[in-house]
């Protein structure tokens, strides 16, 4: 599945760029990312970082950078990954996000078993994410994971709040959203601060701007939440 097969209802970070990603701590991370961008070195790199940590806009930073490439937003993709893993072509380079996704699923394993071989015998790299290392990822496949640990391994680490209010102002910022530190205050205190579910929050309230013709403000935060309650 190439950028321009995307479905529609796929979402991802806009304006993901390695010059909007906040680092915080993974540096080292981004730098070989940008490098692996540059020059991709096969068989490729596994990705690794709790939910939130950037990988998907890390993953989209990099499709940003090369010409032929394809990707494979697995979690997105759910119930239809196992026939885009199939359809999908080896080349230069391959993107797979949320590999976790089909943990388990002895059919996809297959799949995304044959796509690495095809993409390494054909000289190409992978750029795998997963929320922590091949062994407690529950892939059941011992082929695949063997495949898996031999990526070079990256591991993000979580952000500070700092950091993470940051990611939120810029990510508001991206969609037209003016997230002030009100708005962020009352987050931190009424909300839990996992930055992927904030992100996700994020969506909602986005979304919630828009039908009722709003911007974004504390009273309509809490009212979003309090309905989530419900």
């Amino acid at each position: 599945m190439s950028q321009r097969q995307l479905p529609l209802a796929l979402r991802f970070p806009q304006g993901a760029r390695f010059d909007r990603f906040v680092a915080d701590g993974n540096e080292p991370v981004l730098a070989a990312l940008r490098a692996f961008a540059n020059e991709a070195a096969a068989p490729g790199i596994l990705l690794a970082g709790a939910s939130g940590t950037g990988k998907t806009h890390l993953v989209m930073a990099v499709a940003g950078t090369v010409a032929d490439y394809a990707l494979l937003p697995l979690a997105e993709l759910g119930a239809q990954a196992e026939t885009a893993i199939g359809a999908t072509r080896a080349c230069p380079l391959v993107l797979i996000d949320d590999i976790d996704a089909i943990a388990g699923q002895r059919a996809a394993e297959v799949a995304m078993f044959d796509l690495f071989n095809r993409t390494r015998d054909s000289g190409g790299s992978l750029l795998i994410t997963a929320p922590t290392a091949v062994p407690r990822l529950g892939i059941g496949l011992p082929d695949l994971a063997s495949r898996l640990a031999s990526l070079s391994l990256l591991q993000l680490q979580p952000l500070g709040d700092a950091a993470r209010r940051r990611v939120i102002h810029e990510r508001g910022a991206a969609r037209g959203m003016d997230v002030g530190d009100d708005v962020l205050d009352f987050l931190f205190r009424r909300y839990p601060r996992d930055l992927g579910a904030l992100l996700d929050l994020l969506d909602r309230l986005d979304r919630e701007t828009l039908v009722r013709k709003r911007r974004l403000t504390v009273r309509l935060v809490r009212d979003v939440i309090r309905k989530e309650g419900e």
